[in-house]
């Protein structure tokens, strides 16, 4: 028992060990999607889904050979005895038998099946590459909320410091008396917000970790940190994307469109296995047999050899009445494709809506995020010569105050514009099939 004890309590460890090492590693994008895509349980279950399909493909091509079965089966019976006195008077017997029966032609049933099945081999590989992009895209998402919280933490960050500072320059001013006990008020309120600005954008940033390590599936922890690429390479490539363009190569290599055309394919399987029903099945069969009885004096093996019996035939069953089985089945059929076609349609015209918004939103964002430079740049001269202004007593604490406002708005909407821009480059590289990378 204690060595059981031991040994739990060693698996643990390792566990926990490899977890915990996990956790204290930098992490990057890459390292990122491929845990999740591992630890995902709709990966999980995907996956399990598509050995099933395995499974059931290989059971359908099973049905083209003949079937075998054997029987054995040991009677005993009883009768009123006939030889002038009362009783019963008993036997027993034994039998033996192999039959083998095989579908020599069902109007191609068969082989649609068996087609079908390989079909929804790939049905299922294609869902679950759509899933995988999903859960990629989603990682994309969340690992550029860190990186752009973590930026909002050292902005923050480096306000306080200006603001301490100057802090300090009106304290020694208030002290000559060169500046309003009001001004100096209002500069330390300046530095309080400015703290409480720093809390939230710490909180903002844990509330991004822990939702990409939920994503990741990964259990929460304080050691979690993520690798902070340099994205200057990503700003600002001036693209002028080609909606058509990324569409067609869309087309070609999307799996949830790949996933359409064969969903059409297995429902137009449906329909030719359902008009099987209206043709005859031609089947054959064979079967050998013997049989042993106590009331009969041969010994047991003689009788067994003497009174083998073989057996072959054919069956053709014709279908003439089926009370409309057959024909239900098929406008059933029937329907279910043309339900399959609209959906690959409305596939289609889904990815081309989502390829038009993000090539729009590529567009917007270059435009938004050249604006925010400018405007970044324009507000730091301008707060600069404030900042020197203010240490020289030219202006007051609120026209300071109104110039170091401006700054932090302009560096805010710079950042998010920023990311807003990598994040849409991304997508449209998604669309194009390029890997999702920083």
């Amino acid at each position: 028992m204690r060595k059981l004890i031991l040994i739990f309590s060693l698996s643990l460890l390792v566990i926990n060990g490899d977890i915990f090492a996990q956790q204290d590693s930098i992490w990057t994008l890459e390292k990122c999607i491929d845990y999740a895509l591992k630890q995902n349980i709709d990966v999980r279950q995907s996956e399990l889904s598509n050995k099933k399909s395995g499974l059931y493909a290989g059971q359908a091509k099973a049905q083209r050979f003949p079937s075998v079965n054997a029987s054995v089966n040991q009677n005993f019976n009883w009768s009123r005895s006939t030889a002038g006195y009362s009783g019963f008077s008993g036997a027993n017997g034994s039998g033996y038998s192999i039959t083998s029966g095989v579908i020599l032609y069902n109007a191609s049933k068969l082989s649609n099946q068996i087609k079908q099945a390989q079909l929804e081999i790939e049905s299922g590989e294609y869902s679950l590459e759509t899933t995988k992009e999903s859960i990629s895209l989603n990682i994309l998402n969340a690992f550029l909320d860190v990186l752009y919280a973590g930026e909002q933490v050292e902005n923050s960050q480096k306000q306080i410091e200006s603001t301490a500072g100057q802090l300090a320059l009106a304290q020694e001013r208030l002290a000559l008396k060169a500046i309003s006990l009001s001004d100096f008020s209002q500069v330390k309120a300046q530095l309080a917000s400015e703290k409480l600005t720093l809390a939230n954008a710490e909180s903002q940033l844990s509330m991004a970790k822990i939702t990409l390590m939920q994503l990741m599936e990964l259990p929460v922890s304080e050691n979690f940190n993520i690798a902070h690429p340099d994205l200057q390479g990503s700003l600002n490539q001036k693209r002028v994307p080609d909606v058509y363009e990324i569409y067609e190569r869309a087309l070609a290599i999307k799996p949830q469109i790949k996933n359409a055309s064969v969903n059409k394919e297995i429902a137009g399987l449906d329909e030719k296995i359902a008009k099987a029903s209206y043709f005859p099945v031609l089947s054959a069969s064979a079967g050998l047999s013997s049989s042993f009885s106590s009331e009969k004096v041969n010994p047991y093996f003689d009788q067994l050899n003497d009174g083998i019996n073989t057996v072959a035939g054919f069956s053709l069953s014709i279908p003439i009445y089926q009370k409309k089985e057959a024909k239900t089945s098929v406008a059933i059929a029937r329907i279910g494709y043309q339900d399959a076609e609209l959906s690959e349609i409305n596939t289609k015209n889904q990815l081309r809506k989502n390829i038009e918004q993000a090539c729009l939103d590529v567009t917007s964002a270059q435009i938004k995020y050249e604006a925010s430079v400018e405007n970044y740049l324009a507000t730091t001269e301008s707060t600069a010569l404030s900042d020197e202004k203010f240490r020289q007593g030219i202006i007051n604490s609120v026209d300071f105050l109104v110039s170091k406002t401006n700054l932090i708005v302009a560096e805010s909407e710079l950042l998010q514009s920023k990311y807003n821009l990598i994040f849409s480059y991304k997508v449209l590289d998604f669309y194009s099939g390029i890997p999702l990378s920083l």
